[in-house]
């Protein structure tokens, strides 16, 4: 259980006589319970500064509310003649000034030397931002998200302060999993609140109110965002060996998966032309395999404070681990690490530390978080990227073969609420030769635009006359799409079962003959 894992280093680390220790973390009030208890086993006080309430003991009545300048806070601590722990609240910002640096690594130095009091002094903060010259001198600890037990706790608080409440949640273990498992990945305080909010508005511990509001939190943060989509596998045209590859790791994330000896799933790359559906596929395997979808904007990652950047990485990634089993997507991934090469000249390295990090966590996560990323131009993106263990396998999505516009065309037009079996599909193939998913769908649209304009419905020639007047992209980009092909043959793995340039090549003989 990663809590406790959490707790356990920061008393560890007490234990072992690191001096300063820093916190990352939003939720205070959860940090400052565990080294509470940490100080009641070690037998030391516990006191807690802030800007606001000076220093309080937090077991009792002593207080020194009239030191509330940090200097002279760091000063007093120095002079405490007891074995103690010195909790600093939101300390991060005095840490810009030198003379507050240069007290703490004194502080860590006279500590250390010290052998009649046992002191260790750990800040807490949302924010990890650390000066060069103290980084050294400082431990950091993740203080990861509530786990499932204690949410459950949550749950369990509130049902024994509501013993009138008639719900599914009281009597129903897999009801009360289901409740528990919506809330993963909020805060101890966020979840209470969300639960709370469930119960005035509907009586219950409602699933849609309790996923309604965590979308909300989620989103909050500006980088993560919790995907609705209602895309199913069927409607994505092709594509068969993607599909097939992910229908056989469904059940991957189970619990007889790990006790039958599977690994637990990576992630894919999905590279390819444009608008083949790399992006609807994505969308379709979170409602297929009925996990949440969250979509990482790799570009809302990065920030114009020093540091800002990896911290927003660092949190998006746990947020993700905290919500598992769930899809982590990152779309159009080349846009966000372009310039990785560069990176040093051009913004200080941080692009480069960001993707540093990214790319650490994909080769070395064991949480059930599964990552979907997808990229159009494979030229863009950095080298490292693509060695094999980042991701489980590099799928590259070619143009749709023959037979695979026809899928395609026939989903657009059901979608349309149009009879299928009344369209020449063989004249829309043949006119659609070249064409990506999307131009597909393009043409279905403008062709719809034409018929209700005349007062008519859509048929064969019309959409075929749309298709004629749209140019696809494989000719107008035909140089960089055939390198991208030339390159896939050796470094990815065929996303659909027939090669649309053999399918179109054979197409193309039979005609002649």
């Amino acid at each position: 259980m990663q809590q406790i894992r959490s707790a356990q280093e920061i008393e560890d680390l007490i234990r072992a006589r690191y001096i300063l220790i820093y916190v990352v973390s939003p939720e205070e009030r959860r940090v400052e319970i565990e080294i509470r208890d940490i100080g009641k086993r070690r037998n030391r006080k516990v006191l807690a500064w802030s800007c606001t309430q000076g220093l309080v003991n937090l077991e009792s009545s002593e207080s020194f509310q009239d030191i509330r300048d940090p200097l002279r806070a760091l000063e007093f601590i120095g002079k405490y003649e007891d074995d103690a722990i010195f909790v600093l609240r939101d300390f991060h910002p005095y840490l810009q000034d030198p003379t507050i640096t240069r007290r703490l690594r004194d502080l860590n130095y006279e500590f250390k030397e010290g052998t009649k009091y046992r002191r260790s002094i750990v800040l807490v903060s949302s924010i990890l931002k650390i000066p060069a010259e103290i980084e050294k001198n400082m431990a950091v600890v993740d203080f990861e998200l509530p786990v499932r037990h204690e949410i459950g706790n949550i749950v369990d608080k509130l049902l024994g302060s509501l013993p009138n409440l008639t719900t599914k949640t009281r009597t129903d273990p897999d009801q009360r999993q289901r409740v528990v498992e919506a809330a993963l990945g909020l805060t101890y305080d966020e979840a209470e609140n969300t639960y709370s909010k469930s119960i005035i508005r509907t009586h219950d511990f409602d699933l849609d109110t309790i996923i309604g509001e965590k979308k909300n939190i989620i989103r909050k943060s500006g980088i993560l965002e919790f995907y609705e989509t209602d895309q199913k596998m069927e409607g994505v045209g092709g594509l068969e060996v993607v599909k097939d590859w992910l229908n056989k790791r469904k059940k991957s994330f189970s619990e007889e998966a790990r006790n039958f000896g599977l690994p637990v799933p990576k992630g894919i790359l999905l590279l390819g032309v444009p608008g083949r559906g790399k992006s609807l596929t994505a969308k379709a395997i979170g409602a297929q395999w009925q996990v949440p979808l969250l979509r990482l904007d790799v570009g809302k990652v990065f920030a114009g404070l020093v540091g800002q950047s990896e911290e927003n990485m660092r949190k998006a990634i746990k947020t993700a681990e905290a919500v598992a089993p769930c899809i982590l997507w990152l779309d159009e991934l080349e846009k966000g690490f372009s310039g990785t090469q560069s990176s040093g000249q051009t913004d200080g390295g941080t692009t480069s530390r960001v993707f540093a990090s990214f790319i650490t966590w994909l080769q070395e996560k064991t949480s059930s978080v599964f990552v979907i990323a997808t990229a159009n131009n494979v030229h863009s993106l950095p080298p490292e990227l693509l060695r094999k263990g980042r991701f489980d396998e590099i799928f590259f999505e070619d143009l749709p073969s023959p037979a695979e516009r026809r899928q395609i065309s026939a989903i657009h037009l059901k979608k349309k609420k149009r009879d299928v079996t009344l369209f020449d599909l063989d004249k829309i193939v043949a006119a659609t030769q070249g064409f990506a998913g999307s131009e597909i769908e393009q043409a279905v649209i403008s062709a719809l635009y034409d018929a209700y304009e005349d007062g008519v419905d859509i048929d064969s020639d019309r959409f075929v006359k749309s298709c004629n007047e749209i140019i696809p992209l494989s000719y107008t980009m035909k140089e960089s799409i055939d390198a991208m092909r030339e390159w896939s043959k050796s470094r990815a793995r065929a996303a659909s079962l027939a090669s649309v340039e053999d399918v179109d090549a054979a197409a193309a003989r039979q005609l002649e003959i």
